[in-house]
Order: structure tokens, then C-alpha cells, then sequence
């Protein structure tokens, strides 16, 4: 064992040991972090327009503060943007992690000088779990790539901005620095397609070990890799690739594919960063829930996904969820978003640790009808018939059609690209569309009582979505297809991509 694995496991065990003090005591430290939170930033100016100086426990927060999305807090990003000070957080932020939002165009996500190392932290801890658990350290001793967006930044009011991936590049410590590809040069192309063909050039001769990534970009970049080097398995290419590290997207859609690619089954570990914060991560690999980071400067907030469009929803504190539950999740952070809703829906499956798994996005879902169908029943429908029929599936999504041009019934139309067609197309839609009904009482009842018709498939050409992203400049980085809508936005831009069967 070399000095570097030996350090390693060392550093892992105290670590994991260190993380032990709140992980099992999760309530406690959200109830300090709440308070301290507020007790930071009662003299700005969201502070003082919420009374955080009346403010003596949770009960309060909820009177003194509302439930924000990015459109409420953006009248203080903006006076933020505009160089004031002490609006939403002690000082300047000292990031903007700049997003594509999908309601609100482009957001100005607050990234603190105290928010900033928790990002960093938690990446870390992701690996130093693995260690601790596996005893495997072989990844430390070759080289790393993390598939990302732009380390380059620009400025305004003296406030830095740029992609979140792009951010946490220029924090990557030291000790992975010699070890880190692509290069700076490389990760500064723009234009994703470009930038993959680069970074195959560079890395296609190197020992490449960890691979960090979202999905379908990853499976972009081995498909490359094979183009260029002829080889048949990603295995021939990197006999020591050892460990996947993704977030952003449920793995299982890509699994099938990527192994094929790879040619063997690749340890991995699923992350849950988001700009707002890193609220998550696999912390062990004999189960796939993610541990909630109860001491990462931030305070959660859990609203039944039921309720979320109420006037006065239920909030929740930590100590107050019930299991297997879907929930909006809301957080406040050392950054100063505060009451904020994320737009993602989870579940908890462990209270002991506090462990979930992420079940979708608020507005990613499909009510046309009442049904109120989420992306954890439409994936879990069409993957576990795939799974049946050893069919793959390289991407998919989900629209309600509402007006038939036949005159028909309604139904849930699925534009989803096979890697190769099911021979009997009707057969296998009937059987997803059975388990969507186990799953969804409310549909099962709008099928039941012939107000929609059964779900019906349309495949589409190779490389269907890759051609959509690009057409809408969102091709790589932390860009992701969405799994379902309650229009038809996307649905009519994919119908010329449809295939004649």
C-alpha cells in the first residue's frame, strides 16, 4: 500500500468517526443551525424586514418568514447584484452560481464565504465514506476527471459568478490537483462538443481511475472514447477505472447503457449538490439512499408535495417528517437564501441516520387531469418493463395530450429513444402502462373510467435529444433532460424526431 491509500484510510476513518456526532443526532444539530443562521443575519436587511432579532425558535421563523422562491427573494439578489451590502447575508456574496431556471430564465444563486467550503467539504466526505466502508483506495493513486462546466469567471460589483461545476473547480485541493484532468485550457471550451473531443484527446492515454459526471454527458464522453480508440468496452480503454462519481439525475435510466459501454459494473456514488447548497450523498454502498447533511450550514424544511400549491401549506422540521412520504424540500442557508424552495420532491427512507432518496421536481409532473403522475412513477414504470424485456433505454420524456387530432381519448404521451425498438411497441406500453396504474391510484381511476386511454409510446430516432439540448444551447455541463411536464413544450419540439414503425 502505498503513502497516499495509507493516508487516505487514515483520514477517512476520522473523518467518518467526526461525522458520526451529528449524523445521529440529526434534530439536534438543525435546531443550532436554525439559530445560528438567524442569529448571523439578524442585521441585514431581510433580517430586519423578518424580526430576526424576535425570533426564538421554529414556530417563529414559519410566522416571521414566508415560503420564497427565486422570483420572491429576486428584488434583494438584485440589490445584491447591484454591489449593497448586508441585504440577504453578512458583506458581499462571495460567488453567483449562475443557473438556467426554468421558470425564471437566468438565476444569481448567493454563494457565501461560509457556503462555499461546505461544497468542498461534502464532495470530500462522499469519497472518504467510500474508503472508510470498502477499504478501496486504488482511484487516489491514478488520475481524476470531473466532466463539468467552465472554471472561468466573470465579475460584477466585484462579485465573481459563473457554473456552480465551474466554481467548485478553482476550490479543488491541492493534494488532487497533479491528479485532476481536464486541463484549465480544456475545461475552458464553451461549446460541449468540443470541449468532450478535447478532453478525449487528453485523457484517452491516461490512467484514468474516478470519473465524476452527470449520466448521459459521461455516456457522451465514452462514446467518444470508443469512436477514437476502436476499442469495443471503455474497459480496454481504462483497465483501472474504478469508481463513478454523478449527481444531478437518477442514475438507473443510464445504468444499463453505461455498464454495457463500460463493460463491467463500476462501483459508484450518487451526490446531491445543488447551487443552493450540497444537501447529499451515498454514504454507503449497500443501499442507494442518500445521508441528509444535517450540519452544512443549512436548515431544511419539508412541505407534503400534496399540499404545496395550498395557500398555507404544512412546514415541517427535520424531527417532524414521516417516512417514505413525498416532500417538497425548502432550505435556508449560510449563504442567505432563506425559507427557499428548491423545487425538488424526496422521500425519507431512514430516520436513523436521516437517509432519502430524491423522487423528482415540483413542477416536473402531470396533472392535466388530476392524476398528479411524478418522475419517480414514470421512471420506475418504464425502466422495470425495460428491465423485463432486457430493452435499453437511452433517454425519455413524458407530456400530457390533452386534444387528440383523432378525436380520441386523452392520454400520456412518452417519446422515448430505445436502443433498439421493441418489437411489439403496443404490448410494451400496456404492460408500463399497467405498473403506472399500481403506482398512481389517481390515474388507475382516469383509465378505469375511460377518461384517458392508456399511455401510449412514441420512439424516436438516435440521438434525438442530444440534437434538441443542442438546438437549445443547453447540450453538457449541469443540463438535464426533464423526465415529465404538464405542457407540451418539449413534447412538440420532439415531434418531428418520431419514427415510423
Amino acid at each position: 500500500m502505498g503513502l497516499k491509500a495509507f493516508l487516505s484510510k487514515l483520514f477517512a476513518a476520522y473523518t467518518v468517526k467526526k461525522m458520526d456526532r451529528w449524523k445521529f443526532n440529526a434534530v439536534a444539530y438543525q435546531q443550532k443551525t436554525l439559530t445560528q443562521l438567524i442569529k448571523q443575519a439578524k442585521n441585514t436587511s431581510f433580517g430586519k424586514d423578518h424580526r430576526f432579532s424576535s425570533i426564538l425558535s421554529y414556530q417563529d421563523f414559519k410566522k416571521n418568514v414566508p415560503i420564497y422562491d427565486y422570483e420572491d427573494l429576486k428584488p434583494y439578489i438584485e440589490r445584491v447584484i447591484e454591489g449593497e451590502k448586508n441585504v440577504l447575508w453578512p458583506g458581499k456574496p462571495q460567488y453567483f452560481a449562475k443557473t438556467s431556471g426554468t421558470t425564471s430564465g437566468v438565476k444569481y444563486i448567493p454563494i457565501s464565504k461560509e457556503s462555499m467550503p461546505q461544497h468542498i467539504k461534502a464532495a470530500r466526505n462522499a469519497l472518504l465514506s467510500y474508503i472508510y466502508e470498502t477499504g478501496k483506495t486504488d482511484f487516489v493513486n491514478g488520475k481524476i476527471i470531473f466532466l463539468q462546466g467552465s472554471p472561468r469567471m466573470d465579475k460584477k460589483a466585484g462579485i465573481q459568478f459563473g457554473r456552480l461545476s465551474g466554481i467548485v473547480a478553482n476550490h479543488v485541493p491541492k493534494y488532487l490537483q497533479k491528479n485532476r484532468l481536464p486541463s484549465y485550457g480544456v475545461n475552458c471550451i464553451e461549446d460541449w462538443e468540443n470541449k468532450v473531443d478535447a478532453i478525449v484527446e487528453e485523457t484517452v492515454n491516461e490512467d484514468m481511475r474516478l470519473i465524476s459526471g452527470i449520466p448521459p454527458w459521461c455516456q457522451m464522453y465514452f462514446d467518444k472514447l470508443l469512436i477514437k480508440t476502436g476499442k469495443s468496452k471503455i474497459k480496454d480503454v481504462f483497465p483501472n477505472f474504478k469508481l463513478f462519481v454523478y449527481g444531478g439525475v437518477n442514475y438507473e435510466p443510464y445504468r444499463s447503457r453505461l455498464e454495457e459501454s463500460l463493460g463491467f459494473k463500476v462501483d459508484s456514488i450518487e451526490t446531491y449538490p445543488a447551487s443552493e447548497g450540497f444537501i447529499a450523498f451515498q454514504d454507503s454502498q449497500k443501499d442507494k439512499s442518500l445521508l441528509l447533511l444535517a450540519d452544512a450550514g443549512i436548515f431544511y424544511e419539508f412541505i407534503p408535495t400534496d399540499e404545496f400549491f395550498n395557500e398555507k401549506p404544512t412546514r415541517l422540521s427535520l424531527g417532524e417528517i414521516e417516512l417514505n412520504k413525498n416532500y417538497a424540500i425548502i432550505l435556508s442557508t449560510s449563504a442567505g437564501l432563506w425559507a427557499y424552495s428548491l423545487g425538488d420532491t424526496i422521500k425519507f427512507v431512514s430516520k436513523n441516520p436521516y437517509k432519502l432518496l430524491v423522487t423528482g421536481r415540483i413542477k416536473h409532473y402531470i396533472s392535466a387531469f388530476g392524476e398528479h403522475v411524478i418522475g419517480e412513477e414514470v421512471e420506475l414504470a418504464l425502466l422495470s418493463v425495460a428491465k423485463q424485456e432486457k430493452l435499453e433505454i437511452t433517454e425519455f420524456t413524458v407530456a400530457p395530450q390533452v386534444n387528440p387530432p383523432k378525436g380520441e381519448l386523452p392520454f400520456h404521451e412518452w417519446f422515448v429513444e430505445f436502443v433498439e425498438t421493441p418489437k411489439d411497441l403496443q404490448q410494451f406500453a400496456l404492460k408500463v402502462d399497467a405498473v403506472l396504474q399500481q403506482k398512481n391510484i389517481y390515474y388507475k381511476d382516469l383509465i378505469n373510467g375511460k377518461v384517458l386511454q392508456p399511455l401510449i409510446i412514441k420512439p424516436l430516432r438516435p440521438a434525438s435529444f442530444i440534437s434538441i439540448m443542442r438546438k437549445e444551447g443547453k447540450l453538457g455541463g449541469q443540463n438535464k433532460v426533464p423526465r415529465l411536464a404538464n405542457d407540451r413544450n418539449l413534447a412538440d419540439k420532439l415531434e418531428p424526431y418520431i419514427t415510423i414503425i
